[in-house]
């Protein structure tokens, strides 16, 4: 019988302190995105990648300023 009660005892000390915690936050800390991005291509490789990471030009766009520069060379 004493068993049982340490045994409910330490149960429930785990339990309070994993309800005195503070919640952890969902996703990645850095991440404010929180669903599927629309992909494109570059126009260079065909790469795909998320539009956000992407690099617009007047024309199109790509995965790198090299690839852009490669593309469209600068008078």
């Amino acid at each position: 019988m004493k068993y049982l009660i340490l045994i409910g005892v330490v149960f429930g000390v785990i339990w309070w302190i994993k309800l005195s915690r503070p919640a952890k936050p969902s996703g990645s800390a850095g991440g404010t995105d929180n669903g599927p991005q629309p992909m494109v291509r570059c126009a260079h490789c065909g790469l795909h990648l998320p539009q956000n990471e992407a690099i617009a030009s007047n024309s199109a766009v790509y995965c790198s300023d090299a690839h852009r520069d490669l593309a469209e060379p600068r008078a």
